[in-house]
This record gives C-alpha cells, structure tokens and sequence, in this order.
C-alpha cells in the first residue's frame, strides 16, 4: 500500500468521468476544510493479508499524520497511480470501508472521494514540513 498525504487548508472535487462501469451515482462536488488529503493505493501484494491488517496499518499512520498536522478531518481518495501494482477493486473498496469506519471510532470526520470516477481537484495544501507525506505500509 502506497500513501500520498497532503494537510490542506482546503480540499474540493467535481466529479467528471466515471472510470468503473458499476460505480454508483457519485453525487455533487463537494469541498471541505482544514483536512487531511489521503490518496492511497492498495496494492495487489495488500490482498496476500487481509483487509483488517491493511485497515489497521492504513488508520495507524492517519491518526499519527491527522496528529502533527493537528487535525480530525480526513478525506480518503483512491489513487491507483502511486505504483504499478494495483489490487483488485473490491479489496480496495473492503479497506477504504474499514478505514473510515475505524477512523469514525475515533472521532474523526471521515468522507471518501467517489470511488470509480476521475475528479477535478482543486488543493490549498501550505508549505511546511508534514503538510506532505509518502509511505509505503
């Protein structure tokens, strides 16, 4: 798994073309402030464990990122460009679920991009140290 995090000021997306046949209606563009933009991939070698030990490494590292950056906020946005590996779709979608619900447990406000479509981004992220961080979990 493959983790691009950037704290923004502000984060915003318009839906634009849908990439997965069954994706549901993604709904209207929708912004959000003082969070933690997560574009994560979960890799094809993720599926080899299970869903909860990826969960649990993925919310470990967000709450820790959520932290220094002193926020609750945390956007989860599935971005399969972070390496050539890709696990399959419902596996990836299985994590995400996880993720946001563990991370709700916790008291943070949680939202997930539209799974399946391609989005316009519009991101405010400042530049200091832990405002970016990459990991491979």
């Amino acid at each position: 798994m493959r983790v691009l995090i950037f704290y923004t000021q502000s984060f915003s997306y318009t839906p634009q073309v849908k990439n997965l046949e069954d994706a549901p209606d993604p709904g209207e563009a929708k912004s959000f402030e003082d969070c933690l933009l997560a574009c994560i991939q979960i890799e094809e070698a993720d599926e080899e464990k299970d869903v909860k030990s990826r969960e649990k490494k993925l919310v470990n590292h967000l709450k820790w990122a959520a932290r220094k950056n002193n926020t609750k906020r945390i956007v989860l946005h599935s971005f399969a460009h972070l390496g050539e590996s890709k696990a399959n779709v419902d596996f990836t979608k299985q994590v995400f679920d996880a993720a946001q619900k563990r991370l709700e447990n916790a008291e943070h406000e949680v939202a997930q991009t539209p799974f399946g479509y391609f989005l316009d981004l519009n991101i405010n992220a400042p530049g200091f140290s832990l405002a970016r961080i990459w990991a491979e979990l």
